[in-house]
């Protein structure tokens, strides 16, 4: 049965996630994050999205990417961070062969009942992932840490993040977005409980 069709839009946000051949942790070392950020970053130099949050859990990551009008897809944007990565964690290791599991599974957050609520749960969801596989305590501590830049207006990433607009449609100004988008975390906290 052929793979369905990916729906290519532009200028909408977008939630890309992938795993790693055979489900292996091969993002779990401090090379697996480091070639995960090398590859985003030469990304951002080479075509123009909004980057709005990404994650790595041991065995697989998360991408939430603004595509722009009239400027590269989706497709080309995480084929790019795909291939490099790939590349760089090959050469690093001396591994041969595919470092990808499958092709890379996406959601438009515009297409979903409640786009900005989702998108809001969804950033919190993120955060937690490496929380809930046991690779740290806090979204605040992960490695990467994109939630950080939702929360203190100074904090410096390894990356380079754009606030959503959703975020920003949260107050007249970021403490007072912040103060709102924390009740995202509880209701996120709540319902992890839940789960557990």
């Amino acid at each position: 049965m052929p793979r369905p069709l990916r729906t290519i839009a532009q200028g909408v946000t977008y939630h890309c996630f992938t795993r790693c051949r055979g489900k292996r942790d091969l993002l779990r070392s401090k090379y697996g994050k480091k070639y995960f950020i090398e590859s985003i970053k030469l990304c951002q130099e080479k075509y123009n999205f909004e980057l709005i949050a990404a994650e790595t859990v041991a065995n697989h990551i998360h991408i939430l990417i603004k595509t722009l009008e009239n400027r590269e897809t989706i497709s080309l944007i995480m084929q790019f961070i795909k291939a490099r990565m790939a590349e760089k964690y090959n050469r690093g290791t001396g591994e041969t062969g595919p470092f990808w599991n499958e092709r890379f599974g996406s959601t438009i957050i515009e297409e979903s009942d409640n786009p900005e609520e989702y998108l809001l749960w969804l950033l919190w969801y993120i955060g937690y992932n490496p929380v809930r596989k046991g690779l740290s305590r806090d979204p605040r501590e992960n490695e990467i840490g994109f939630i950080n830049c939702y929360l203190n207006e100074n904090f410096i990433s390894p990356l380079r993040f754009t606030l959503h607009e959703y975020f920003l449609r949260l107050g007249k100004n970021f403490m007072e977005c912040v103060e709102k988008f924390l009740y995202y975390e509880d209701a996120y906290r709540k319902r992890l409980v839940l789960w557990i």
